[in-house]
């Protein structure tokens, strides 16, 4: 099963993967993980990463595909792989297509700017444990205290209104045309695409997801 997962920070992409990946026996791939296990490794193309991430450029599309040609020839993805946040660009997904890195599935997680703003502005986070409140739908016992130290909470800068917003303008411009793009791969019959409301619990949200996958 080799699935891409598409969908806005914040509609619960990698609560999701988790799910996918535990039911298929499959690695959860990122480009991050990509450039670090590069770079830990050694290799002649991850000296070239190290080289690029050093003097503070971006890694460009032809190394990021060729990290990716590399990783899903481990073992580990014998039985498949699951892209998540990858790929980020068009011209990211027609590297893949010509080189002929194989896709089953596109899953789209759909969910409204508006809730999503919700979602991550609400979040509040113990920074000594990591252990994550929302002042809605999971509040601490205590305002603004985590429930074992007693310690106060932070909002970190990534869930702060402004910095949510620019995040997400960036997906509508950048990562948002993949959907028409996966959506007409589908009409020709390369791979399947699923769009999934993502407004309910992320139970329910997993329940439907690997329903689907189970049937394709």
């Amino acid at each position: 099963m080799r699935i891409i997962l598409l969908g806005a920070p914040g509609v619960g992409k990698g609560t999701q993967a988790k799910f996918i990946c535990n039911r298929f026996a499959i690695p959860q791939i990122s480009t991050g993980d990509m450039l670090r296990e590069s770079v830990r490794d050694g290799s002649s193309l991850g000296r070239k990463v190290k080289k690029v991430m050093d003097q503070g450029a971006l890694v460009t599309d032809d190394i990021i595909i060729d990290l990716v040609k590399d990783r899903i020839k481990k073992n580990d993805c014998e039985k498949g792989y699951l892209f998540d946040g990858f790929p980020r660009t068009i011209p990211q997904a027609e590297a893949l297509a010509q080189e002929n890195i194989q896709i089953d599935s596109v899953i789209e997680i759909k969910v409204e700017d508006d809730q999503i703003i919700a979602r991550l502005a609400g979040r509040r986070v113990h920074q000594g444990s990591g252990r994550i409140y929302h002042i809605t739908n999971n509040p601490p016992k205590r305002k603004n205290l985590d429930d074992v130290t007693g310690e106060p909470l932070i909002q970190r800068d990534d869930d702060k209104e402004g910095t949510i917003k620019q995040r997400l303008e960036v997906y509508r411009n950048q990562t948002e045309p993949l959907v028409n793009f996966y959506q007409k791969m589908h009409k020709e019959g390369v791979l399947s695409y699923r769009s999934i409301d993502g407004n309910k619990m992320y139970e329910k949200l997993s329940a439907e997801i690997l329903n689907y996958l189970e049937n394709l």
